[in-house]
C-alpha cells in the first residue's frame, strides 16, 4: 500500500501579496491593505516591510497618515481572485487533488495529495522544490511542509520558517511538539478552556490523558489532542481548479496616458504567459478590457496568426492597437484576459525558401496598419463576381496544413486569372442574336483565334440612373488558332460604344 504524502501551502497575507505580485516595482517596500467604508477603513493585510514598522491588522486609515513611505492600497476582489485563480493553476499542474482550507489570519492555504506522484517529481524534497519554483513564478511568497498526516502539515505550514519542511512517517508528534497553540482551529471558548489548564503547545496538550480532554471538551476535545499528537485521519475533498487566464488591476486615479496603461500591461501580460506555459500552452488572443472614468468599458481584442509567448511582441501588438483605438476617458482599472492555444511549431523544407518569423511579421503588418490604415492590410481574396473590383482585402490567417491533402494532384488547383492593364482592343466577328451578339472568332497578338466554346453573356449591374445600367457584357472564351494551344480569356462588350477588349487570360 502506497503510503499517503500531503503538501500544504501556506501564502501569509495573502491580500498583500494578490496586489504586489503585479506591482513589482513596490515589491521591497512597505505595503499595507485597507477595507471598509471610507473614511473607517481598517488595515487588514500588510507585507513583512510594513509589519516591521508597526503596522498591525485594525489599524485605522487614519493612523497610518504616521508612518512614512508607507504604501496604502483598498482591498481588491478581482484581484484577490486573480491571484487565488493562479494558485489554484499552478497547483493543479503537480496534482489534480487540491483542497482550499478556510482563511485564518488573512492568509490562505491550500492541501495538495501528492500521493503517488513520486515518479513524476520524485521524493519528497524533490517535490517541495518543484511546487515551490512554479508558485514563485506567480510572484507568491509561501510556506511549504509535506507529511503523511494533513493536519501535521497544514498546523506546521501555518507557523513561520525559513525553507520548506519535510517530516518523516513517525515523527510527527515530535514535529507538533513546540508549536503554540495558536496553530490548532481552536475556538474562543476552546482557546480560552486551553489557556486556563497552562497548557502553551502542543506538546503539552499531546502529554495529556484523552480521556481527560474528552471529558471536558466532548469530541471537539478528542479531535484536537489527536492532531496534536499528529494522529488525526483527514477527510480530503477535492476542488478542481477552473483554467482561467485572467488578471486584474485597479487603479486609485484615473490613469490617461498610454505609457501608463502599458507599464501596467507589461506583468500582467507575463504572468499570463507563464501560467499558459506550466500547461504547454502559448496564447492563441489576448482580451484587453478597460475600465473607464464614469461607468462605461473599452474592450479590444487582439488574435496574432500563430499562437505566441513572446512579450515584447504581444506588448508592441497591445501598444499599436490601443494607440490605433484609444479609450474615450481615464482608465480606473484593466481587466487582462487570455485563450490558449497550441504553440506553432513550423518547420521548411530543405529546398523551400525561408519564411519571416510569425510574430516580427505580426508587428511589421500592426505598424503599417497604424500608418495606412486597418482596412488596406492584408490578403487579397477574390470574389465571387464579374465586376471590375474582384478582389477584397482579409486578415492574415496562418493555414491549417492537412496531410490528406499531399497526395493531390496540380490537376486539382485553381486556375488564376490575370488581368490585361490596359485590356486591347479586338476586332471579333459576331453572330448576331436577338439580345446579345455572340464572339465567333477575333485576332489577338497577331494570330487569329476561332472561338470554341463561349459562355455569357455576364452582365454587371450598374445605375439605373446613370448610362452605366447593363452597358458591359462578359464572356468566358475558349478559342483555338492553328500551331497554338487553347487560349482561355474573357471578352469585354460595351454595348453603348460597340467596343470588344480582351479584358483577362486564364493561367
Amino acid at each position: 500500500m502506497v503510503s499517503p504524502v500531503y503538501l500544504a501551502v501556506h501564502v501569509p497575507e495573502f491580500s498583500a501579496q494578490a496586489l504586489l505580485r503585479l506591482r513589482p516595482e513596490l515589491r521591497r517596500k512597505p505595503v499595507a491593505v485597507v477595507k471598509g467604508v471610507p473614511p473607517l477603513q481598517q488595515v487588514c493585510s500588510a507585507n513583512p516591510e510594513a509589519r516591521a514598522m508597526g503596522v498591525e491588522n485594525g489599524i485605522t486609515r487614519a493612523q497610518l497618515d504616521a508612518f512614512d513611505g508607507l504604501s496604502i492600497f483598498p482591498a481588491s476582489s478581482a484581484e484577490y481572485a486573480c491571484a487565488r485563480s493562479a494558485l489554484l493553476e499552478t497547483a493543479s499542474v503537480f496534482t489534480p487533488r487540491i483542497q482550499v482550507q478556510p482563511e485564518s489570519d488573512a492568509a490562505f492555504a491550500i492541501l495538495l495529495d501528492m500521493t503517488g506522484t513520486t515518479w513524476m517529481w520524485g521524493e519528497a524534497a524533490s517535490m517541495v522544490q518543484h511546487v515551490a519554483h512554479a508558485i514563485r513564478s506567480i510572484r507568491l511568497s509561501a510556506r511549504f511542509v509535506t507529511s503523511s498526516n494533513a493536519h501535521t502539515a497544514l498546523c506546521l505550514a501555518s507557523v513561520a520558517r525559513r525553507g520548506p519542511l519535510v517530516v518523516r512517517a513517525g515523527e510527527e508528534a515530535k514535529a507538533l511538539a513546540q508549536l503554540p497553540m495558536s496553530s490548532l482551529p481552536l475556538t474562543a471558548e476552546q482557546a480560552e478552556a486551553l489557556s486556563l489548564w497552562g497548557l502553551g503547545t502542543l506538546g503539552d496538550l499531546a502529554s495529556l490523558s484523552v480521556h481527560a480532554v474528552t471529558a471536558r471538551l466532548g469530541q471537539a476535545g478528542k479531535r484536537l489532542h489527536a492532531i496534536a499528537s499528529g494522529s488525526e485521519p483527514h477527510f480530503f475533498v477535492p476542488q478542481e481548479a477552473e483554467f482561467l487566464l485572467q488578471e486584474s488591476m485597479e487603479f486609485d486615479e484615473p490613469v490617461e496616458l498610454l505609457d501608463s496603461i502599458l507599464f501596467v500591461l507589461s506583468p500582467m501580460l507575463l504572468q499570463l504567459i507563464g501560467r499558459a506555459a506550466n500547461r504547454s500552452y502559448a496564447l492563441a488572443s489576448v482580451t484587453t478590457q478597460l475600465k473607464l472614468e464614469g461607468g462605461g468599458e473599452h474592450t479590444r481584442v487582439l488574435q496574432p496568426a500563430l499562437p505566441s509567448s513572446e512579450r515584447t511582441a504581444l506588448l508592441k501588438l497591445l501598444h499599436l492597437d490601443l494607440q490605433a483605438h484609444p479609450p474615450a476617458a481615464g482608465v480606473i482599472g484593466v481587466c487582462l484576459s487570455a485563450q490558449p492555444g497550441d504553440r506553432g511549431q513550423v518547420q521548411a523544407g530543405l529546398f523551400a525558401p525561408q519564411l519571416p518569423e510569425a510574430m516580427p511579421l505580426e508587428v511589421t503588418l500592426a505598424r503599417i496598419a497604424a500608418m495606412v490604415g486597418e482596412e488596406h492590410v492584408g490578403r487579397a481574396r477574390l470574389l465571387d463576381t464579374h465586376a471590375d473590383t474582384t478582389f477584397a482585402m482579409e486578415r492574415f490567417v496562418a493555414p491549417k496544413v492537412s496531410h490528406a491533402s499531399k497526395g493531390r494532384s496540380c490537376a486539382s488547383a485553381a486556375m488564376a486569372l490575370r488581368r490585361c492593364r490596359p485590356p486591347q482592343t479586338l476586332q471579333v466577328v459576331t453572330r448576331d442574336r436577338r439580345y446579345s451578339p455572340r464572339p465567333l472568332s477575333f485576332y489577338f497578338g497577331g494570330r487569329y483565334y476561332v472561338v470554341v466554346q463561349a459562355y455569357g453573356p455576364w452582365r454587371r449591374s450598374g445605375d439605373w440612373w446613370s448610362a452605366e445600367v447593363w452597358s458591359c457584357e462578359e464572356w468566358d472564351v475558349c478559342a483555338r488558332c492553328d500551331g497554338a494551344d487553347a487560349l482561355l480569356c474573357v471578352l469585354k462588350h460595351n454595348r453603348l460604344s460597340k467596343e470588344w477588349t480582351m479584358d483577362a487570360l486564364y493561367d
